[in-house]
């Protein structure tokens, strides 16, 4: 009898074992946009801007845009605890607000940056720390992005609520990818200015472009095209098959990587750097 328990023992650790290793693939297969209907609501009339200063001045201190890497970084270890309260207190002011009573886009400027500071808080919290992936509260998790970490007029939310349940189906701007921020190497630049209702459109452009023109974000390996596994999980949002997504990509390319781009024929690799985008 122990014979037998031992070996089913085995075999469910095993198989445990299989999972894990698996789990990440699935977890970022590509998430589907399923709009959360409570925050479809909006008043367009509503003149009013939300005040961002205050994730600003912390992006001022803590964001390093010229970083030898091309890479933004987040000074996470040269934090001030003043600067932990002012964030702290940035998020508390976000949280009291009704988005829904504000125009689309206050909106979706109030959803960027309210998703970037709760990323920046979650790593803060945790530091010093190698990967966000190591923050998921559940034994199996890979990352926060499923944890509840914000309640916001009675909705608990997180971060993948506000990335695939709000700014995803409203406004079905794949520009989205390189706005949100999920404090990786890989991942588009936390970008030096808070996004604002007049700057996000621009803001939106300008990260496309730094991230599709860095090695992160594309690069010829010889022959072989390799780009960021944004373009694998959210490949419904960048055109369905490698042809639109090299399409999408022509469109924010310098001209030696658009000439490179426009001749290419074939498929492509991809890669994602999880390690931290601390200093």
């Amino acid at each position: 009898m122990t014979h037998i328990v031992n070996n089913y023992v085995i075999r469910v650790f095993g198989l445990a074992i299989i999972v894990l290793l698996l789990l990440p693939q699935f977890v970022f297969a590509a998430p589907k946009p399923v709009l959360i209907k409570f925050w479809a609501q909006s008043v367009e009339t509503n003149p009013a801007q939300i005040n961002h200063s205050d994730w600003q001045t912390l992006l001022d201190r803590y964001v390093e845009d010229k970083h030898p890497s091309g890479i933004n970084r987040f000074n996470y270890a040269g934090v001030a605890e003043k600067d932990k309260q002012l964030l702290f207190d940035y998020i508390s002011q976000l949280k009291s607000l009704d988005a829904r009573k504000y125009a689309k886009k206050e909106q979706k400027s109030y959803w960027i940056n309210l998703y970037n500071a709760l990323t920046v808080n979650l790593v803060l919290n945790a530091y010093p720390v190698e990967s966000i992936k190591k923050l998921g509260k559940g034994f199996f998790s890979f990352g926060p992005w499923d944890d509840e970490i914000v309640t916001i007029q009675g909705q608990a939310l997180s971060l993948n609520n506000i990335e695939h349940g709000i700014l995803r189906p409203i406004w079905k701007d794949n520009r989205i990818h390189y706005a949100v921020n999920c404090a990786s190497l890989g991942c588009p630049d936390l970008q030096k200015q808070a996004y604002t209702s007049t700057n996000t459109d621009n803001l939106l452009e300008k990260s496309a472009k730094d991230y599709v023109n860095h090695t992160r974000g594309v690069r010829f390996e010889g022959t072989k095209l390799i780009v960021s596994s944004i373009y694998h999980w959210y490949r419904d949002d960048f055109g369905e098959s490698d042809s639109n997504v090299i399409k999408h990509l022509i469109k924010y390319a310098d001209p030696q990587l658009k000439q490179k781009l426009s001749v290419y024929s074939g498929g492509f690799d991809d890669a994602y750097d999880w390690q931290l985008n601390g200093l």
